[in-house]
């Protein structure tokens, strides 16, 4: 999501807010927002002021004292024009670049790319306590299902496919903020690079349907190396249109 998108969402979300209405037990008689929305939004403006501003600037210092008046409605409401005052003023050029933070597809890449290193060193554990040990596609998903909730605030499990050829099934987990559904496998022997290659193109025929899904990302664990030749694989099998795939066979 661009910083301008992002911008007017957050603005939007500000309204959604301030829409609420609680009871003030601390002042009867004004009424307050409600609170666990009101500091979650607080918290994400804050992030975004600060990040135009390098965290010190005009709209910054203001919108840091305004936020700590308390979860009212002229708070909210000021908070807002805020908001859409460094919307206007980044459309203009009149601000500086944001940094740019990692992408979605970059940082689940990078989940991915570190999963062998976090499972081997799950292994050494004090004293030889218990822990999971990699056996099975369904401990990939479990830890990976652990890992996604790190950085991705909706990740859901199990969720169906739209019917392919007849039949439907389940998605190991779809990112329904960014779009992105991710496949999980766990090589074995008799898995050939061939058949793996077969099952993920199916997949990535079956999601090019599935109107919450602009990406997959196939994430293939293969720590005793069945995969001859990953990259060649990976090459293979990653494309841009209709549907962006990009297959991780981890580890290198």
């Amino acid at each position: 999501m661009d910083f301008e998108t992002r911008l007017q969402k957050l603005i939007e979300n500000g309204h959604t807010v301030s829409a609420t209405n609680m009871p003030n037990l601390s002042m009867p008689g004004l009424p307050g927002l409600d609170i666990a929305l009101f500091n979650k939004w607080r918290v994400q403006r804050e992030s975004v002021v600060r990040a135009i501003e390098n965290g010190e600037g005009v709209f910054t210092e203001r919108f840091l004292e305004l936020m700590s008046h308390g979860n009212y409605l002229s708070t909210a409401q000021s908070g807002i024009g805020i908001l859409e005052q460094v919307l206007e003023d980044f459309k203009a050029g009149y601000l500086g670049q944001v940094q740019s933070s990692p992408s979605s597809l970059s940082l689940l890449v990078n989940l991915c790319e570190k999963f062998h290193a976090m499972a081997r060193q799950l292994r050494h554990r004090y004293g030889n306590r218990s822990t999971l040990n990699i056996t099975d596609e369904y401990d990939v998903q479990d830890l990976l299902h652990a890992l996604l909730l790190l950085h991705f605030e909706d990740v859901r499990a199990e969720e169906w496919t739209p019917s392919h050829d007849g039949a439907s099934s389940r998605m190991d987990f779809l990112l329904k903020t960014e779009r992105i559904v991710v496949e999980v496998k766990k090589t074995r022997a008799g898995l050939t690079a061939r058949k793996l290659g077969e099952e993920l193109i199916i997949d990535s025929q079956r999601y090019r349907s599935h109107k919450e899904c602009d990406t997959l990302v196939c994430f293939v664990y293969d720590p005793e190396g069945f995969i001859a030749n990953p990259r060649g694989v990976e090459n293979d099998l990653n494309q841009d249109t209709p549907l962006q795939v990009r297959v991780l066979i981890q580890p290198a």
